[in-house]
């Protein structure tokens, strides 16, 4: 597998645009073909599994960067674009959410969840779901609005 790491580097590079994340997707690429081979059925080459499997991991940190974009884009911050440092922040004020606040939001805006799917992964239903989401955003904007930089109260 070694022999396909700086192809898929390559790849990803390129899909993705960041050579960073590209590393890490990389990374993530070759945990799914460990854990799947398994499931491998030598219908096609090695090297067309690994690749496909880099592209669907590919696209899903394409989504994922997409997703948190929208959820910078969404703060009332009046910059246009996702600046690196607001992207710091947001992740500390998601890590400063209570858990189950901070599990609704990731499902839901991280992972692209609908508010049902979410509902059934954690065992609660959909309304709940909506109610925490609603709550963290809250928080996540009163966390990042704060003036004097220290974080929101935060009540479940």
């Amino acid at each position: 597998m070694h022999g396909y790491q700086a192809q898929v580097w390559r790849f990803l590079s390129h899909l993705l645009g960041d050579a960073a994340l590209a590393e890490d997707v990389t990374q993530e690429t070759f945990l799914r073909v460990h854990g799947r081979l398994r499931q491998f059925r030598f219908r096609s080459r090695f090297s067309t599994w690994v690749f496909a499997i880099a592209r669907n991991a590919g696209i899903d940190a394409l989504r994922a960067r997409e997703r948190r974009a929208r959820l910078v884009e969404s703060l009332p911050s009046g910059q246009p674009s996702v600046d690196p440092a607001v992207a710091v922040e947001v992740t500390e004020g998601v890590a400063s959410l209570p858990p189950l606040l901070r599990e609704a939001l990731l499902l839901v805006e991280v992972l692209g969840f609908t508010y049902r799917e979410a509902g059934e992964a954690v065992g609660v239903p959909e309304g709940t779901v909506k109610s925490r989401v609603f709550r963290a955003r809250q928080e996540l904007v009163a966390w990042l609005t704060a003036e004097d930089g220290t974080e929101a109260g935060h009540a479940l």
